[in-house]
């Protein structure tokens, strides 16, 4: 087990935090992968595909918020899928479930002090573009924040630079690589815009409309505020998304959590297939 840190407020957590636990992570296992994945609703069944080195609940890991949403485990793996080393953190907490974006963006911070230098996060998302259906893939290409904070704010920390340059938040390379693996298993991989909100309810046709027009093709509660923090960190990131349901004003039945983890469900093939595909032309790449 993880011996916690002293008890901080959250506020409190840092990069010489951040760097005390990577450093216990390094002691328990001699694994140094440069590629980790936040496993959102409908991929963590990648999870499963790992044969893991060590897997560590999020309660042992001081500063990790505990994960309360249906289908994400809380749990920290670093492993092999096949022959490729790689850290996954299976499950995320969410800014709606009451933690602060420093909170909810720690295990990022944790991750480049542990070495990991590419991430990709995955994540469900309603269909705003009308070509998008329920089951499709979608690489992230940029985002919007809508969520109304930026984990960013707070004190600035001498080790990081408070005013990142995010023209290019979301890496051509790792981009590439996701339409590669795409293609390799004969899956259609669909690109757009992610606009985030805080939630947790479910947004209005209106405000979908207002979304459409400002360029989002889907929209979720998760992935942006990680993309920043990653961004800060100087780790490449890839974003991708499964839509899980339509937007609202874009379906004829009410919208649900239910709906979102059925529909994940029935990706998960899918997910798995093409995860597995990344993993191995990333190990190829180099």
């Amino acid at each position: 087990m993880v011996n916690p840190l002293p008890q901080k407020g959250t506020a409190a957590l840092s990069v010489r935090d951040a760097e005390a636990i990577a450093a216990r992570l390094h002691r328990r296992c001699s694994l140094r992968p440069r590629l980790a994945m936040v496993l959102g609703s409908g991929f963590q069944p990648l999870a499963g595909e790992v044969r893991a080195a060590i897997e560590v609940p999020y309660a042992e890991l001081p500063g990790f918020p505990p994960t309360g949403v249906a289908g994400h485990a809380g749990t920290l793996v670093l492993g092999h899928l096949n022959h490729t080393p790689l850290l996954l953190l299976n499950g995320r907490a969410h800014y709606y479930e009451g933690h602060a974006l420093e909170s909810i963006t720690f295990p990022v911070r944790v991750l480049a002090a542990f070495g990991i230098r590419d991430l990709l996060l995955t994540s469900a998302a309603g269909g705003i573009n009308p070509r998008f259906r329920p089951g499709d893939f979608v690489r992230i290409t940029d985002h919007i924040n809508w969520m109304g904070v930026n984990p960013l704010r707070g004190p600035a920390e001498r080790e990081r630079m408070r005013f990142i340059d995010l023209t290019q938040t979301y890496d051509p390379r790792l981009g590439a690589l996701l339409e590669t693996a795409a293609r390799k298993v004969k899956l259609r991989l669909r690109s757009g815009v992610y606009l985030a909100v805080s939630g947790p309810s479910y947004e209005t046709p209106a405000e979908i409309r207002a979304f459409a027009r400002l360029g989002a093709d889907v929209v979720g509660m998760s992935t942006v505020a990680e993309a920043i923090v990653a961004r800060q960190c100087g780790l490449a990131v890839a974003g991708l998304t499964c839509v899980t349901n339509l937007a609202a004003g874009r379906n004829q039945t009410p919208l649900s959590h239910a709906e979102v983890l059925a529909a994940g469900e029935r990706a998960r093939p899918s997910a798995v297939s093409l995860l597995k595909s990344l993993v191995g032309l990333y190990a190829q790449a180099g």
